[in-house]
């Protein structure tokens, strides 16, 4: 007995080392408290993961580098005291690791699962960030008068069809406000492909390449420069079955 609590002493004090050495190594511009954070933040998701399906990724290097260090390439993108909302959150990525390093911000969690939302709160609570968290799906959400056309940025990481995102993204949107939409290797040929979606949601799309160490990424931007019809975003049986 007294072995095996050894064993998984030192298999803890190994991952904790892991975890500092790799959130210094990919967010280095962090400060102690924002370690502390991090660190805190892995806690949580490994813990959680076991009793609830949150990520494939639990290796302290793999977490550090393609979920915190990836939900940060957008950081740039988002103006000072920006109202963001990240849509179908999941974990947190992005919004948790920016919240962490741009205490500027404010943010709306938004996801289907009331689970995701429940470990989101005690995130949210241990490392003492305060954000609201709102249980909808992305197309019931954008219909209701508090968050139509209310946030300067929408932000996704979904596995999602660009046209799909662009479609429940910009009527949350202010005009002039930003969705940004974290994206693999594919985003000229993703954002050509959903320039339909462009003109009926009334935005403007570019594709910002971003140099990453752990894969090739980019963020594809729709900027809304008017407004949006009411009758989108559609359902999401409509949204599957007819992209725009």
């Amino acid at each position: 007995m007294f072995h095996v609590e050894h064993l998984r002493s030192r298999r803890y004090g190994e991952v904790k080392l892991n975890i500092i050495e790799s959130i210094d190594k990919f967010i280095p511009r962090a400060d102690e408290v924002q370690r502390k954070r991090f660190e805190r933040y892995f806690e949580l998701l490994t813990h959680w993961n076991e009793k609830m399906n949150l990520t494939a990724l639990t290796e302290p290097e793999d977490v550090a580098s393609k979920h915190f260090a990836d939900s940060l390439l957008g950081a740039e993108l988002i103006k000072h005291g920006a109202e963001c909302i990240d849509i179908g959150t999941g974990a947190g990525f992005p919004a948790i690791p920016l919240m962490i390093m741009r205490d500027d911000i404010t943010m709306t969690l938004l996801d289907a699962l009331n689970k995701r939302l429940v470990f989101l709160n005690e995130v949210c609570i241990e490392l003492g960030l305060h954000a609201t968290i709102v249980h909808a799906r992305a197309e019931d959400a954008a219909h209701d008068a508090h968050h139509r056309a209310r946030y300067d940025a929408a932000l996704s990481r979904a596995v999602a069809p660009t046209s799909a995102l662009i479609e429940m993204s910009v009527p949350f949107l202010k005009t002039g406000g930003a969705a940004l939409m974290y994206k693999g290797a594919d985003g000229e040929r993703e954002l050509a492909g959903a320039k339909r979606a462009l003109e009926k949601l009334n935005a403007q799309g570019r594709v910002i390449s971003l140099s990453a160490s752990w894969g090739e990424r980019c963020i594809i931007e729709a900027k809304k420069i008017g407004s949006t019809a009411p009758c989108y975003p559609r359902k999401p049986s409509n949204i599957k079955k007819n992209p725009l």
